[in-house]
């Protein structure tokens, strides 16, 4: 490969090295750590939530949201590698946000939060663009799988018996 030369024949422009690497390996071969949004409108919840996600060595959480138009903005600055995004928020709800977050920027997973997850609210869910559900309920058990999954690009939805 001939090297790009500029106006000046003593310059010669070395084009920048194209390389495939994991989404979270940076250039130098270290992994970095995954960005994790917060959305919550319980600064309780959020804490919990942080400090959950905050002991794994992988993922670091680069922002909170309180409501669901916080969240969409927070998603469009920061450019997180996943948002867990609560659905009974106020100004917007969990599942306006996602879909607008979806439409947007529509690379970054949602992993929808909520006390009121039925079989209804996941269908709703998965047809605006969420990739994954979890019950507040259930959160020490199944939070960290569901952003596990969601980081390998899979989705995360569990079984519910009875609405």
């Amino acid at each position: 490969m001939v090297p790009f030369t500029s106006r000046r024949a003593s310059e010669r422009i070395i084009p920048p090295l194209v390389c495939k690497i994991h989404p979270f390996q940076s250039v130098r071969g270290g992994v970095l750590p995954a960005r994790i949004l917060i959305a919550d409108d319980n600064e309780l919840v959020r804490r919990q939530v942080r400090n959950l996600l905050g002991r794994h060595p992988d993922w670091e959480v680069c922002g909170e949201a309180v409501d669901g138009r916080d969240a969409v903005e927070e998603a469009r600055r920061l450019n997180p590698d996943l948002v867990v995004l609560d659905f009974a928020m106020p100004v917007m709800n969990g599942l306006q946000s996602a879909a607008e977050i979806a439409r947007t920027i529509p690379h970054i997973p949602i992993l929808l939060f909520s006390m009121f997850l039925s079989n209804q609210l996941i269908e709703l869910a998965r047809g605006v663009g969420v990739r994954g559900a979890v019950s507040k309920a259930d959160v020490i058990r199944d939070l960290v799988q569901g952003v596990e999954a969601l980081l390998r690009d899979e989705t995360f939805f569990p079984q519910l018996v009875n609405d």
